[in-house]
């Protein structure tokens, strides 16, 4: 079957199912689920587009929510045609697209027009878009939801682009103010400037990580979680900390939560594969912000993983030209923070959780069903459920294969991980009962859709 066809079945011996892996036969009809038989062998009525992937894996589409796409007005850095085709290569059928650092950002209700006129016809996976919050945009939030938005961003330290300011406390207050009784959320960039760093003087060489690594302390996670504890309680209104880095505010994170604050969190490919100690002098392409921290701190984000601390795991997939990388010189202070790893969540994530005692059904529920609950998309995406639309990534979690640039659809394929060996290769991607990329082929035309959020749904909590 070749990309681009409508799928009416997948025939697999396994299915991993909400009881486990096991053979199946999914029915699809107008791109949803319609059930799913036991028997893989059933017999199908009339004429019927089979997929039929053997011992291959099957199942439900990867969600991931934090996704910069960068377009309009950075569209050299990533664009909707290449991001979804990377998406698609890795298993991802739904995007959810932050609002930087395309120009402009998507804060105001004729700008989120703007990105959607830019996304149309451009989409290989279907795409959710994120609105922002920035200094003295407070009314355009309501009128944002109802447009669409998923929930809403910010930044209480500089966001790395001059055109999406960061917040003070009493932009955040108004802005809650806003948020409460819509059901929507609000995602925070949880680092705070916390004046003078110990030791920062002290050092001089901009090539060495640990310079960067001392210039983005815990403590700036910690001091910035702080705040949004307790304007999650304040206010009740859903808060979410976008890709924890530190491990030193969990417990702030569990005594919240244990409060009731409607609090969620999530980590990263990079925080989870990458540690300081293995960044290379000069390699500026591992720069991210918060910054990848030591061995020890990422078990500690596993361990939280495996308590249900931390609900899922997200690629921030934040690229860049490979001149602002700048590789020539090796100087962190002036490289782009930002790692690329879109296509590569899957196996990355497999990888290391395989060997940390996590299973499949683990993988679903970080990787698929608790980014679609925390977006309200947890009726259409993330499950594998009659009535569901039929989302499926088709893999093989035992086969290794090399990361190599020319395998890469980024539009830009720096990437820290070029060279890594990883575990589990994506075979097939299905996104609404269409095959959208099969063993290195995409269909012909986009077959994406714009997922726009309906206000005050029933959110389930995660």
């Amino acid at each position: 079957m070749e990309p681009g066809l409508t799928v009416s079945a997948v025939r697999s011996r396994r299915v991993l199912c909400s009881d486990g892996v096991r053979p199946a036969l999914i029915l699809i009809k107008d791109g949803k689920i319609q059930s799913i038989l036991p028997d893989p062998d059933s017999a199908l009525k009339g004429p019927a587009e089979v997929l039929d992937v053997g011992d291959k894996l099957v199942m439900p589409g990867i969600v991931d929510c934090h996704v910069h796409v960068n377009e309009p007005g950075r569209t050299s850095w990533e664009g909707y045609w290449t991001a979804t085709r990377a998406a698609a290569a890795g298993g991802v059928t739904t995007i959810v697209d932050m609002p930087l650092n395309s120009i402009p950002p998507t804060t105001t209700v004729g700008n989120f027009r703007e990105k959607i006129q830019s996304a149309t016809g451009q989409c290989f996976v279907d795409t959710a878009f994120w609105g922002g919050v920035i200094p003295g945009n407070q009314l355009e939030l309501r009128p944002m939801i109802q447009a669409g938005v998923a929930g809403f961003k910010c930044f209480m330290i500089h966001s790395g682009v001059d055109e999406f300011p960061h917040v003070s406390d009493s932009d955040l207050h108004s802005a809650m103010q806003q948020l409460q009784g819509t059901g929507s959320v609000l995602l925070f960039h949880a680092e705070k400037e916390i004046g003078e760093i110990p030791g920062e003087e002290e050092t001089t060489d901009l090539r060495s990580y640990s310079t960067f690594l001392k210039s983005r302390p815990d403590l700036m996670e910690l001091e910035a979680i702080r705040i949004i504890t307790q304007l999650c309680m304040q206010y009740q209104v859903r808060c979410h900390i976008v890709h924890l880095s530190s491990a030193q505010p969990l417990e702030i994170i569990r005594a919240a939560r244990q409060a009731g604050a409607p609090l969620t969190v999530e980590t990263t490919h990079h925080y989870l594969s990458l540690s300081a100690e293995r960044v290379p002098t000069g390699a500026t392409l591992f720069k991210c912000c918060p910054p990848i921290r030591s061995m020890a701190n990422q078990e500690q984000l596993w361990a939280a993983l495996r308590a249900g601390d931390v609900d899922m795991v997200v690629s921030d997939h934040s690229p860049c030209t490979p001149d602002l990388k700048r590789l020539d010189v090796g100087d962190f202070t002036q490289a782009w923070g930002g790692i690329s790893s879109l296509q590569l969540g899957l196996p990355l994530f497999w990888t290391s959780a395989a060997n940390k005692g996590f299973t499949l059904p683990d993988v679903v529920r970080l990787l698929c069903k608790n980014p679609a609950q925390l977006c309200c998309l947890d009726n259409q995406k993330g499950s594998l459920l009659p009535g569901h639309d039929a989302d499926l990534v088709i893999w093989d979690p035992d086969k290794e294969f090399e990361v190599k640039e020319a395998n890469i659809h980024h539009k830009n394929t720096l990437t820290p991980y070029l060279g890594m060996t990883l575990k589990g290769e994506v075979y097939a991607t299905v996104v609404r009962g269409r095959l959208v990329y099969k063993e290195g082929s995409f269909s012909p035309r986009p077959l994406g859709q714009h997922l726009l959020v309906c206000p005050g749904r029933s959110h389930a909590s995660l």
